[in-house]
């Protein structure tokens, strides 16, 4: 202490230093510090004090001025205009008069044009020490023009700023705390939120807001890496305004920041990045956005890299390793956030598979458990029990063996076999019962297979129904088709053999006789060839050697050739026969002699199976197309048959009961030569009403 310092001083040291302790002792915040330092100082030494703290991103300075009369202002310099370097830089406390020669910084500052004759200068923080522990930022402590008299000295500044240091890095570390406690509850909210999200774009929006806004960062970019080809494709959603017309930004695999850092799995924080030669400024120019500083970070599973996390742009100061750390807080439950969101999506979409696999089969299908509960049914089941598809989801925890009910049989033995099967997948051919209170039941195939766990056991089965009426129907035609041909050749074969005897025996006493022997043998014998002739046909057909034919064909002639016959047999059988034929048709492409057996087939059928009343043919051009409709009086087709019509070796069971002979192949031709020549065939008929077949062709000309 100076000797020439009085008692007087002395006391209002003391007093100063109580007055400062006991203000102080319940202030953590910096700014509050500051206020009462330079307030109280002021007020104890009648002189004018400046307090000025730099902000934490060394942008500005908050500076407190209080006059001897206690009024206390508070404003914000920039650094250019507080020029406080010289002073801080001097590290101890500096008397600068205001006539000397001071550095030009300090001569073209704020500070310098409020004292008159000299200012007092101490550095904050300050610790008497070359290496200074401390969290306060750089600052000064200034007396404007004080008194000789003054209590504070340049020797007692040092002390005092000592003392003001303290509670300022309690302030500050206070105000650290708070900040990491704020950044550690965000994380935790962010962690949160990401772990309880499945969607990509939840995900992108929860990571766009809250990071941005907890680092101070002008954009948060992220790009997935391709499994593929390595490339990282970056998420357009998270890319800001500037890309949204631009095709996605795509990085081969190593190229740039991101491509160096997804293929070595290292972070990199970078203040600088047009100063970094792994920077791909191409991004940049197609986008019109610029890049500054970026802290980039890995995003992994396990070991898996899955791409990379961007921070762009640090809106106030530079990057620092706290906002390193603050990004990798995140990049775990980010990585596995994504991951899930990924399984999450897999599932969804290997879920829709199944179900419209399920939806799309022709065979029902049941999940039942080990204790014989159904746990998913699709609809073709309920077509085979005939109920309605709204109750799909009422079968799902019922017995099994209570909706498949067999005849004569238990299906719960059948289900044991399954549950104990190995190798083979078990079958069993029964009658189900419906549920339409019918009584009715369905032949089926049930088949079964075991559905082991993770553990080896089997917690649940598949057990398959498929529908064995058409397969029944085909075997019924089958027979009938059989029993047809041997009917059909029996009966010429058995009439030639029976003329050609009793021609060899002699029992055609005349000519007249011999030539009716001889024209029975030769009218069965052309139906002989005429039923070979139409199983050649088909065998041509079945191996694709009718090909579609570009001749150019005239209907008139072959209705002209064909009609005539025809007519003379619906008479023969006391039919009316009518036609109606345009007589200028236009032409058609195709085969003459095919088309030629398809109307005389229809027409032939409608004689065949109408015993009494009317047979008519029209045939006219239409907008473009040849309308043909061959319309009868006969027997009808059953509704329930209508569906089977045109398969091969289909003859309804009322042409069977009935006895006409056919062998199910006449329609199955026909619909497959119109079709084959770009034509169409329907068919309208009622039981006991009659029938109308409808042959659409186009002409030539279309």
């Amino acid at each position: 202490m100076d000797k020439d310092v009085t008692q007087s001083q002395l006391d209002q040291l003391y007093a100063l230093w109580r007055k400062l302790t006991y203000e102080l002792t319940g202030i953590f915040d910096a700014h509050g510090v500051c206020a009462i330092v330079a307030g109280e100082i002021a007020a104890h030494t009648r002189t004018r004090t400046v307090v000025g703290v730099q902000d934490p991103q060394h942008k500005y300075f908050d500076v407190w001025i209080c006059d001897a009369k206690g009024i206390l202002t508070q404003t914000r310099w920039s650094n250019k205009k507080a020029s406080f370097a010289p002073l801080i830089e001097a590290g101890k406390a500096l008397r600068t008069p205001k006539f000397s020669r001071p550095p030009d910084e300090l001569i073209n500052s704020e500070l310098w044009q409020l004292p008159q004759k000299a200012i007092h200068s101490v550095p904050l923080p300050f610790s008497g020490g070359d290496n200074p522990m401390t969290n306060t930022p750089p600052g000064v402590l200034c007396l404007l023009d004080p008194e000789d008299d003054c209590c504070l000295t340049l020797e007692s500044l040092e002390p005092l700023a000592i003392n003001v240091t303290t509670f300022l890095d309690r302030a500050y570390m206070r105000l650290q705390l708070d900040r990491q406690t704020i950044e550690f509850d965000v994380v935790s909210d962010i962690n949160y939120a990401l772990t309880s999200k499945l969607s990509l774009q939840n995900i992108f929006s929860q990571l766009m807001d809250q990071v941005r806004r907890t680092i101070n960062v002008e954009s948060v970019s992220m790009g997935l890496i391709d499994p593929t080809t390595g490339d990282i494709e970056f998420e357009a959603v998270l890319m800001g305004p500037l890309f949204k017309d631009l095709p996605p930004v795509r990085l081969r695999k190593g190229q740039g920041i991101a491509g160096w850092v997804a293929e070595r799995g290292e972070v990199v924080v970078i203040n600088d990045v047009y100063a970094d030669e792994r920077f791909y400024v191409q991004v940049d120019r197609q986008s019109g956005f610029q890049t500054r500083s970026m802290i980039c970070v890995p995003l992994k599973v396990e070991e898996r890299m899955i791409g990379v996390l961007q921070a762009i742009n640090k809106q106030e100061g530079q990057f620092s390793q706290h906002d390193l750390s603050l990004l990798q807080a995140i990049t775990g439950p980010l990585a596995a956030a994504i991951e899930n969101a990924n399984l999450h999506n897999d599932v969804i979409a290997e879920k829709r598979r199944v179900e419209t696999i399920l939806g799309s089969m022709a065979e029902g299908l049941l999940t039942v458990t080990a204790q014989g509960v159904i746990t998913q049914a699709n609809e073709a089941v309920l077509t085979l029990l005939t109920l309605p598809y709204e109750t799909v989801d009422v079968l799902v925890g019922q017995p099994v063996a209570d909706v498949v009910r067999l005849r004569k049989m238990d299906l719960r033995p059948f289900l044991s076999r399954i549950l104990t099967a190995e190798d083979e997948y078990p079958q069993l051919a029964a009658d189900l019962l419906t549920h339409d209170g019918s009584g009715e039941y369905v032949p089926v195939l049930l088949s079964g297979a075991p559905i082991p766990g993770d553990d080896g056991v089997v917690h649940e089965l598949i057990l398959m129904l498929s529908d064995l009426r058409q397969i029944r129907e085909v075997e019924r035609m089958r027979d009938d088709f059989f029993h047809g041909i041997v009917h059909e050749l029996r009966t010429p074969l058995a009439t030639i053999l029976m003329y050609a005897r009793m021609l060899r025996g002699g029992k055609a006493s005349n000519q007249e006789k011999a030539d009716r022997f001889l024209g029975v043998i030769e009218r069965e014998s052309d139906r002989l060839q005429k039923m070979v002739r139409q199983m050649l046909q088909l065998a041509k057909q079945e191996a694709r050697e009718l090909q579609r034919s570009s001749e150019l064909v005239a209907l008139n002639p072959i209705f002209e050739e064909m009609m005539p016959p025809l007519t003379d047999r619906a008479l023969e059988k006391g039919l009316l026969f009518r036609q109606k034929i345009q007589p200028d048709l236009p032409m058609v492409l195709g085969n003459q002699e095919t088309y030629y057996l398809i109307f005389k087939n229809l027409v032939d059928n409608a004689i065949k199976f109408t015993l009494s009343g009317t047979v008519s043919v029209t045939v006219q051009e239409e907008n473009g197309r040849i309308m043909a409709r061959i319309k009868d009086q006969g027997i009808g087709i059953p509704r329930q048959a209508l569906p089977n019509l045109f398969k091969r070796f289909y003859r309804t069971q009322t042409a069977v009961e009935r006895g006409i002979a056919g062998t199910g192949l006449g329609l199955y031709m026909v619909k497959e030569s119109v079709e084959n020549f770009n034509g169409q065939i329907s068919v309208e008929s009622e039981e006991g009403v009659g029938t109308t077949f409808i042959v659409s062709l186009p002409t030539a000309e279309n």
